[in-house]
């Protein structure tokens, strides 16, 4: 390892503009490299999709960002700290794939007690719930609610404490069209609010709703572009072709 292994990689200066810089990431598990040498900048202010197969390195990635993943090189950097650093826990908010919830609360318990944690009010527990459709289930014990419903009350858990940077490891799974249009459109408002959203998923028609798309595969960027230019760039007319435009090119 070199000097900037360990949980947490050394940030540097950034700009601005840039809300997320990653230079050189390396994460090794075990004997697998699984991001060999991964560079990236994120500016402010936008709707990112990271897109790519299960198994590619999008959820390694994301909690590299947030300073929760063992990293064996390289640096990054978000809103000008250290991932990890104590001063971004109120400024990013991370969703992981599964609930981390306690199922014997109720939605507005579970909200509220991550509210306390990071200094939030009363105020913001009820419109982080209301922001996720959850108002008339806010009473509800977690136990209880479907897998879609358990998903949109961790979101409400990542967004009571009005982050600044939102990192969400494939939010959308196993919604039905309807949820994830609402949700799609509330990641549009926060980036338009001046938030970066980065959302991961293995959904290609997804990629339409972002501004811009980092596509993955087997831990390396295969593209870090906007819709049209990838479309232009693979002479495809979809994303999934070209995503597998991309995969043949690199193949070949």
């Amino acid at each position: 390892m070199n000097k900037a292994a360990g949980r947490h990689a050394v940030g540097g200066p950034t700009s601005t503009d840039e809300a997320i810089v990653v230079e050189h990431l390396r994460v090794q598990r075990g004997k697998r490299l699984v991001l060999p040498d991964l560079s990236v900048r994120c500016p402010t202010g936008q709707l990112i999709g990271l897109l790519g197969p299960s198994g590619g390195g999008k959820s390694t990635f994301m909690r590299s960002l947030v300073g929760v993943q063992v990293v064996a090189g390289g640096t990054i950097t978000i809103l000008g700290e250290p991932a990890g650093s104590a001063g971004l826990r109120r400024r990013v908010g991370y969703l992981t794939q599964a609930p981390s919830l306690y199922e014997d609360l109720t939605v507005r318990e579970n909200v509220a007690y991550f509210a306390r944690v990071l200094g939030s009010t009363e105020a913001d527990v009820t419109r982080s719930i209301a922001d996720v459709d959850l108002t008339d289930h806010a009473e509800a014990l977690i136990v209880n609610l479907s897998g879609g419903q358990k998903t949109r009350a961790n979101l409400a858990c990542t967004l009571v404490g009005n982050p600044e940077v939102l990192i969400l490891d494939e939010p959308t799974v196993g919604l039905d069209p309807v949820l994830r249009r609402d949700l799609w459109n509330l990641f549009r408002r926060l980036s338009q609010e001046g938030r970066t959203v980065l959302v991961s998923s293995h959904v290609m028609d997804e990629a339409t709703r972002c501004d811009r798309l980092l596509l993955i595969r087997s831990g390396q960027i295969l593209s870090d572009s906007t819709l049209p230019e990838l479309l232009a760039r693979t002479g495809t007319e979809d994303a999934e072709s070209a995503f597998l435009a991309l995969i043949d090119g690199s193949a070949a």
